[in-house]
C-alpha cells in the first residue's frame, strides 16, 4: 500500500466531502427537540454520519450529541474522538468562514484546523485504508462531538450509553502526543462602587467570550466615547494576542478620566495584567518542568448596578492545584472585590512511557522525521473528559494562536500531511 500515492489520488475528493461540513454553520444554539445543541450542531453530525454511511461504515447517533463510524464488531474498541461544533465566526474575514477556500496553498474556514478538518481527515483515511484493502484487527470507531467549545457536555451523554474506547486520541490539539493537559479556573471578580461615582461609566461594548483575548472595546465615560483597539487571539495564547481590557484600562489612567476608587480599580487592571500573562502582577506565577508557565487572560469586563465583573480565565500547571491558585489571588484583589469560580476543568495526566503514546510518538516520528517526545499544553480537548484518551495533532511545532480567530486557516500540506499520520496511525493501533 502506497499511502502517498492514495491520498494524492484521492485529495480533491477529500476537499469535497470536507467542504460538505465545513458549509454548515455548526455555532452552539438553542437547545431544539433532538438538537441538544442547537440546530447548527446536529446537522453537522447528520452529515458526517452520513458521509460515513457512503463510505460503507457502521454509524450510531448517541443521543444526538456525539454520532460514530465504526470499522469492525468488536465491543472493545480504539477511539478517535473530534467535534463539529466550532466557535462564532466573528468579524474581520477575508474569505467566507464558512466555504472551504483555497489561496497561495493554504485553506480558509471556519472549523478548517478546529477540529472538522482533522477529524474528518481521520474519517477520511479511515475510507482509504478500508478501500486499498487494508483489514484491522481491532475495532476502530471515530466519534463526531457537537459540544466541545463550550463544555464537553456532549461526553458524558455518550458514556452514558457507551463504553469508553480503550484507548483513543483526539485530533484537537497539537504534535507530538500531548500526555498531560494543565488544569483551568475561570473566575469572576466582582468590585463594588459608589453609585454615583459608578455612574461616571456606560457599558462596554465589545467581542468578549472565555474562548479568547477581546480584541475590541469601548465605553462612554462621562458623556465621551472611548474605543480601543487591540488583536484577538485563542485565550491560551495571551501573549499572541492585545487585550483590549487593559488597553482601556491603560488609556483611562493615562487620560485621568475617572477619578476615586474607579481609578485605583483601573490602574490595578492595568499594572497587575496588562503583557503580563504568566500571572507575574497577581503573584501566581507558578511553573513546573512538565508544563511550563502558568497563564492568565482576563476576557470579559462588565458593568452592573453594583459595580464592574472582571472575568478572567487561568491555566495553571499540572503539579499546582486550584486551590492554591484561588488563595494566592484572592489576596491580591483590589478593595471592595468578591470572587467567584465560574469554570472550573481539571488538569489530566496519561502515562507518558505506555506502548499505545509510543506508538503514536513512532508513527509521528517516521512521518515527520522530527523528534517526538510527548508534550503537555495549556488548551483543554477531549482527552479531559473521555477516558485513556490523549490529544494528537492537527498543528505542526511552532504553529500557535490561528483556531478561534478570523481568517481560521490551515495548509493544505499540513492537512494532508496530518491525513497521513492519521492513516498511518490507524494502522499502527489496530495491526
Amino acid at each position: 500500500m502506497n499511502i502517498h500515492q492514495l491520498i494524492e489520488a484521492n485529495k480533491e475528493q477529500f476537499y469535497q466531502d470536507l467542504n460538505e461540513v465545513i458549509q454548515i454553520k455548526s455555532v452552539k444554539g438553542t437547545p431544539e427537540k433532538n438538537a441538544p445543541f442547537g440546530r447548527g450542531p446536529k446537522e453537522a453530525l447528520e452529515k458526517a454520519l452520513s458521509l460515513s454511511e457512503s463510505y460503507g461504515f457502521k454509524t450510531m447517533n448517541v443521543k444526538d450529541a456525539v454520532g460514530y463510524a465504526q470499522w469492525g464488531n468488536d465491543s472493545e474498541y480504539i477511539g478517535i474522538i473530534g467535534h463539529l461544533d466550532v466557535v462564532p465566526e466573528g468579524a474581520g474575514w477575508s474569505f467566507p468562514p464558512y466555504q472551504l477556500t483555497k489561496k497561495a496553498g493554504r485553506f480558509y474556514a471556519r472549523g478548517i484546523l478546529d477540529n472538522k478538518g482533522p477529524i474528518i481527515a481521520c474519517l477520511y483515511g479511515m475510507k482509504l485504508l478500508k478501500e486499498a484493502g487494508f483489514v484491522p484487527k481491532k475495532t476502530i470507531r471515530i466519534l463526531f462531538g457537537t459540544d466541545e467549545e463550550s463544555g464537553s457536555s456532549d461526553i458524558p451523554m455518550y458514556l452514558s450509553q457507551e463504553k469508553p474506547p480503550i484507548v483513543g486520541f483526539t485530533p484537537d490539539c497539537k504534535y507530538p502526543v500531548v500526555y498531560g493537559e494543565r488544569g483551568i479556573v475561570n473566575y469572576q471578580i466582582l468590585t463594588t462602587f459608589d453609585t454615583q461615582e459608578l455612574n461616571q461609566l456606560g457599558n462596554f461594548d465589545g467581542d468578549q467570550a472565555k474562548d479568547h483575548v477581546p480584541d475590541q472595546l469601548s465605553i462612554t465615560i462621562n458623556q465621551e466615547k472611548i474605543t480601543v483597539s487591540g488583536k484577538r487571539a485563542p485565550s491560551n495564547a495571551p501573549e499572541l494576542g492585545e487585550n483590549a481590557i487593559t488597553l482601556i484600562a491603560e488609556k483611562i489612567i493615562k487620560d485621568q478620566l475617572v477619578t476615586g476608587e474607579l481609578q485605583n480599580y483601573f490602574s490595578w487592571i492595568a499594572n497587575s495584567l496588562a503583557n503580563q500573562h504568566n500571572g507575574e502582577g497577581l503573584a501566581l506565577n507558578f511553573e513546573d518542568e512538565d508544563s511550563g508557565k502558568l497563564i492568565l487572560t482576563p476576557y470579559e469586563l462588565l458593568k452592573t448596578e453594583t459595580g464592574l465583573i472582571l472575568s478572567i480565565a487561568i491555566r495553571y500547571p499540572v503539579s499546582i492545584t486550584e486551590e492554591e491558585v484561588t488563595e494566592m489571588l484572592l489576596s491580591q484583589l483590589p478593595k471592595n472585590s468578591t470572587m467567584k469560580v465560574v469554570r472550573r476543568i481539571k488538569s489530566s495526566l496519561f502515562p507518558k512511557n505506555d506502548p499505545f503514546v509510543q506508538k503514536l510518538t513512532a508513527v509521528y516520528e517516521d512521518v515527520t522525521k522530527e523528534d517526538g517526545a510527548p508534550v503537555t499544553t495549556t488548551g483543554a480537548t477531549y482527552a479531559r473528559f473521555m477516558p485513556n484518551t490523549v490529544a494528537f495533532g492537527p498543528s505542526f511545532p511552532g504553529q500557535k494562536g490561528i483556531a478561534h480567530n478570523q481568517d481560521e486557516y490551515m495548509d493544505e500540506s499540513d492537512l494532508l500531511l496530518n491525513l497521513e499520520i492519521y492513516m498511518r496511525a490507524i494502522i499502527a493501533l489496530t495491526e
